[in-house]
């Protein structure tokens, strides 16, 4: 089964939110420490799957945004 580069994006953002919420919630430092490692290589290897991700479009820059296109 192949994992989608937006799952990475997803798990790791809630990693490291977690992260955020443990700090402010003064856990012990060594779980803190340890999950922030760990964000940190999912971050690298999020990184790695967006950007071998086997992603194709037809769009290019001379279409802008699809929420606002130019007229032309």
């Amino acid at each position: 089964m192949k994992t989608s580069a937006m799952f990475w994006v997803g798990a790791t953002t809630l990693v490291l939110f977690t992260v955020t919420i443990m700090a402010a919630m003064n856990f012990p430092f060594n779980w803190v420490f340890y999950v922030t490692v760990f964000g940190q290589l999912m971050i690298v290897y999020m990184v790695y799957k967006v950007l071998t991700d086997d992603y194709t479009t037809n769009k290019t820059f001379k279409d802008f945004y699809e929420d606002y296109p130019i007229e032309e």
